[in-house]
């Protein structure tokens, strides 16, 4: 088992990133290679960017790669909004998603601040 998997963090990005994809299944073909790829990119970005970090030598890098992946998150959230706004989400898996961004952001701060701590 690699480190990273045994972070909850890692874990809730890793749910959250198939959250999204689960979401965006029913967009239309034609944001196949708009919205549909860049929150599903963005999404994967986060788990991506923990396990990467967590390889790096020092916490100093490892907490530079989870301040990319809280930008991932930050990322998703803006894309929902612009999805919900183009009636490509209903207002509930807006909700359903938003929420989950905040416990994910929550997560990764609290993380980048324990690595900054030791």
């Amino acid at each position: 088992m690699f480190n990273f998997e045994k972070l909850d963090g890692c874990q809730k990005a890793i749910a959250f990133a198939d959250l999204v994809y689960s979401q965006t299944q029913g967009f239309p073909n034609e944001e196949r290679f708009g919205l549909t790829n860049q929150m599903g990119r963005a999404a994967v970005s986060i788990s991506s960017n923990i396990a990467e970090g967590s390889s790096r030598m020092s916490q100093a890098d490892f907490a530079r790669f989870v301040e990319i992946a809280a930008g991932s998150v930050f990322e998703v959230t803006s894309q929902v909004f612009i999805a919900e706004k183009q009636t490509l989400l209903t207002k509930e898996q807006f909700a359903t998603i938003y929420k989950r961004a905040e416990e994910l952001s929550r997560m990764l701060s609290g993380l980048r601040r324990s690595l900054f701590a030791s």
